[in-house]
């Protein structure tokens, strides 16, 4: 070893000085200007959001911020990496050549990652779904906490944690964006009175609208769209609140609580499903009774 050191000459200790220097110079830049355009990003959001007062713009800035400093990064790194090479006196025209060809790989044998990233870019443009929206993509559905240009992560209500690829998604659903429906369908016996019922249903309905806890939460009062199906053991009525994003699902819950105890002190049925046996009828015409018999219970056994 100190035989090699002793072999180099000093124009060579002072050509791999100036190297060194001009590398660190170089990686001291690219640190610079990461921080510098960091604080470009951090300096535009504060001021955008300083314009705005709408929490959903908020959060699409948030998510937009994050994209553009992990690209500034990838794009950084790749002008000090061939810096560095170029300084080192190492060709990068065979490396570009080679990052052609193995592009060329890569888009066929990685189309679907290819994909997962332009339709990420298109969902960021189109502002489709945003960090902190509940929303349904890719068959899962959940709380969106993050948004990449090659993902989205989603935690369910059990706390699962999903990742949907871009190229995935064909269909977005967002159930946070300006206002939502609290559906609901009740079911009452064939033998009450449906007016009775809807009277019910939309003093249940103000009493909530008018209660503290809600009234910041529902926007319109309850709209009773009418008998929506005669089931098996029951006539469905169907109604519903217009609330805020995110709120429908509580709102739902409270209503039916309370509409449940209403129909009970008005005595109104909320049926089970019922079951009819037909015994079937001969040819010639006379149905037979149907009687139902009770076995005999056995004699409790006496102790001896």
């Amino acid at each position: 070893m100190q035989g090699f050191l002793n072999s180099i000459t000093s124009q060579e200790w002072t050509t791999l000085a100036q190297g060194g220097l001009r590398i660190t110079a170089i990686l001291i830049a690219a640190w610079v200007i990461h921080h510098i355009v960091g604080r470009l990003i951090a300096a535009a959001r504060d001021q955008i959001n300083a314009r705005i007062d709408d929490a959903e713009q908020s959060r699409r800035i948030a998510t937009l911020v994050r994209v553009a400093r992990y690209v500034t990064t990838v794009a950084i790194v790749l002008m000090t990496g061939m810096a560095v090479l170029n300084t080192m006196g190492i060709s990068i025209a065979p490396f570009l050549a080679a990052a052609g060809v193995a592009g060329i790989a890569v888009g066929f044998g990685a189309q679907s990652l290819v994909k997962d990233y332009f339709t990420g870019i298109v969902m960021l443009i189109e502002d489709q779904v945003r960090v902190g929206d509940v929303a349904e993509l890719g068959g899962k559905s959940g709380v969106v906490e993050a948004i990449t240009l090659r993902y989205i992560r989603l935690r369910d209500y059990e706390g699962s944690v999903h990742y949907v690829p871009n190229g995935t998604i064909s269909t977005v659903t967002n159930r946070s964006r300006g206002f939502a429906f609290a559906v609901v369908d009740i079911g009452i016996a064939y033998r009450e009175s449906i007016d009775e019922a809807f009277d019910i249903m939309r003093a249940v309905g103000g009493e909530l609208r008018a209660d503290p806890d809600f009234s910041e939460h529902i926007l319109e009062d309850l709209e009773i769209a009418g008998v929506n199906e005669w089931a098996d053991s029951a006539v469905i009525l169907r109604a519903r609140f217009k609330t805020v994003p995110l709120e429908q699902w509580r709102v739902r819950r409270a209503y039916l609580k309370r509409l449940k105890d209403a129909f009970d002190r008005a005595g109104i049925e909320i049926p089970f499903p019922h079951l009819t046996v037909y015994a079937g009828q001969p040819k010639a015409g006379a149905t037979p009774p149907f009687v139902l018999q009770h076995a005999p219970s056995a004699d409790p056994v006496q102790p001896r």
